[in-house]
C-alpha cells in the first residue's frame, strides 16, 4: 500500500551532481538528507559518500587520519585476508573498513525542489578519533531558537550518535557522542513534553534482543536516561530484521506520528508509520501493518545497494508532509504524503 506521491523529476539530486571535497576524489553516493527551513527556503543536509578512483586488483578506502586529513589506505583483491563481498564495507584481518568516507552537505531550494549548494555554508566533516570513517545520516530538530543535529559517528572502534547545535549554519557547537556504541537512527522531538526532552535512538543487540526503536529522555539533550523500548521488529512482516526512526515525529491531534524505516530478510527498506501518545510517548497506539512507502521506482530498485528508501528529513506544512529520502543508497527523491491518511492508514 503506496501512498506517496513521487516528484515527477526524481531523483531530484544525483552524485554528478555535487563537486568532491577535494582533489583526487569522486561521489560515489549521495544518501537521505536532513530537512529543515531556514532563511525562507528549504534545505537539505545530504550525506555524501567519496571514494578515490579505484585501480585494478585493489580497493582503495578513505580514512580521516589522526590529523583530519584523508588518508588512502589500499587493499589487494587477491589478500586471502580480506572479505570484500559487501560493496559497503569490508573486512581486513578483523578490522571493518567502509569503502566510502561520508561527510555532510547543505544543500536549499526556493521551491523544495531544484536544490543547489550555496558557497557561503562549508560542508559539515569528521572530527576527532570517533569520526575517523566519517559522519552520517543526520536528522535536524528545530526547538527553543536553534537546530540540533543528531548524527551517526562512525570510526573503527565505534558506531554512536553525535549531537551539533547551531542557530546561523555557519557555527557549531559540537557536542561530542551522547548515546554511546552501537547506537545510531536518533531523532530529538521538536517540543518538551512535562519539561523533558526526548528522542527515538536505536541500540543494536543482534547477540539477545535486535535492531530496535528505543526512547530516551533527558533535562539538557546531553544527559539521556529512562531508555524504554517502543518498537520491535516484527516476524514474517515487511520489517521483520530492522527498524529505526526517521526525523522528528510530527504532532498531530490522534498522537506523535512517527516516520520510520523497516527491512526485511531481503535487505528490502520500506516506511511505515508509528503513533504515540502525546503524553507518554512510550506508548504506542498504532502501527503500520503495511508499508506507506515501498521501492517501487526503478531508481529506488536500482543503484548502489538497491531495494532501499529511507529517510530521515520531512517537512511539514499542514496535512502535507513533503518527505526526502535516499534511494538504492545512492540518489536523493521527494516525495508528499497526506497526514490524514497516513493517520487513516493505521485503522485507528
Amino acid at each position: 500500500m503506496d501512498i506517496a506521491k513521487r516528484f515527477e523529476n526524481n531523483p531530484i539530486l544525483r552524485p554528478a551532481d555535487i563537486k568532491p571535497s577535494m582533489p583526487g576524489m569522486e561521489i560515489l553516493c549521495l544518501l537521505n538528507p536532513g530537512a529543515f527551513t531556514f532563511d525562507n527556503k528549504t534545505w537539505l543536509l545530504c550525506r555524501v559518500a567519496e571514494r578515490p578512483p579505484q585501480k585494478e586488483g585493489t580497493i582503495q578506502v578513505p580514512v580521516f587520519n589522526d590529523k583530519g586529513e584523508t588518508e588512502i589506505l589500499t587493499f589487494h583483491l587477491s589478500d586471502p585476508d580480506l572479505d570484500a563481498s559487501d560493496p559497503r564495507v569490508i573486512l581486513y584481518k578483523g578490522v571493518n573498513y567502509l569503502t566510502s568516507l561520508s561527510h555532510l552537505r547543505l544543500l536549499c531550494s526556493e521551491n523544495g525542489v531544484d536544490f543547489y549548494e550555496p558557497e557561503a555554508y562549508p560542508p559539515l566533516f569528521g572530527m576527532g578519533k570517533l569520526e575517523t570513517f566519517g559522519i552520517e545520516d543526520c536528522r535536524v530538530t528545530q526547538l527553543e531558537g536553534r537546530y540540533h543535529l543528531t548524527y551517526t559517528q562512525v570510526s573503527s572502534i565505534a558506531v554512536g550518535v553525535g549531537l551539533m547545535q547551531t542557530s546561523d549554519w555557519q557555527h557549531f557547537d559540537r557536542q561530542g557522542m551522547i548515546f554511546p556504541p552501537h547506537n545510531k537512527d536518533c531523532a530529538i522531538f521538536e517540543e518538551k513534553i512535562n519539561g523533558k526532552y526526548y528522542a527515538f535512538h536505536r541500540p543494536s543487540s543482534p547477540e539477545l534482543g535486535g535492531n530496535y526503536i528505543w526512547l530516551a529522555e533527558s533535562p539538557d539533550m546531553l544527559h539521556w536516561g529512562n531508555h524504554q523500548c517502543v518498537a520491535i521488529t516484527r516476524p514474517g512482516m515487511w520489517d521483520n530484521v530492522r527498524i529505526g526512526a526517521g526525523a522528528a515525529p510530527i504532532k498531530t491531534d490522534k498522537g506523535w506520528l512517527e516516520i520510520y524505516h523497516g527491512a526485511n530478510t531481503d535487505n528490502r527498506y520500506c516506511l511505515g508509520a508509528l503513533l504515540l501518545d502525546l503524553e507518554n510517548p512510550a506508548k504506542v497506539i498504532a502501527r503500520s501493518q503495511q508499508p506507506i512507502m515501498e521501492p517501487i521506482m526503478e531508481y529506488e530498485k536500482t543503484g548502489f545497494f538497491g531495494n532501499v528508501i529511507f529517510t530521515n528529513g520531512h517537512i511539514v506544512d499542514g496535512d502535507e508532509l513533503t518527505i526526502y529520502y535516499g534511494a538504492s543508497d545512492e540518489v536523493i527523491c521527494g516525495a508528499k504524503l497526506s497526514i490524514a491518511q497516513i493517520l487513516d492508514s493505521l485503522d485507528l
